[in-house]
């Protein structure tokens, strides 16, 4: 019942993924790619994640972690860079 559960996740995540990725292409504006890139790492985790579950190993859970910061930090200096035109004050 789990691996049943592990490839329907895997499947829908990996739908939003490229549905994520056809957003950050042709989005109509700067903010739309934005958003996009940061629904793109929040994928890029679950997927880690459920490779970690399926895979019962403690590395892809750390490299999700690291996503995340970096992803956060990523989209924080993205968005202020549309808002004030410069990153560092």
């Amino acid at each position: 019942m789990l691996n049943i559960a592990l490839i329907v996740a895997f499947g829908l995540v990996a739908v939003a993924f490229g549905l994520s990725f056809f957003r950050l292409i042709k989005g109509p504006s700067l903010p739309d790619r934005i958003l996009a890139l940061d629904t793109l790492y929040i994928n890029a985790i679950a997927l880690l994640v459920l490779l970690g579950i399926h895979l019962a190993s403690p590395l892809y859970f750390e490299a999700a972690l690291l996503i995340a910061l970096m992803g956060f930090v990523g989209t924080v200096a993205l968005s202020k860079f549309l808002l004030r035109g410069d990153i560092i004050e």
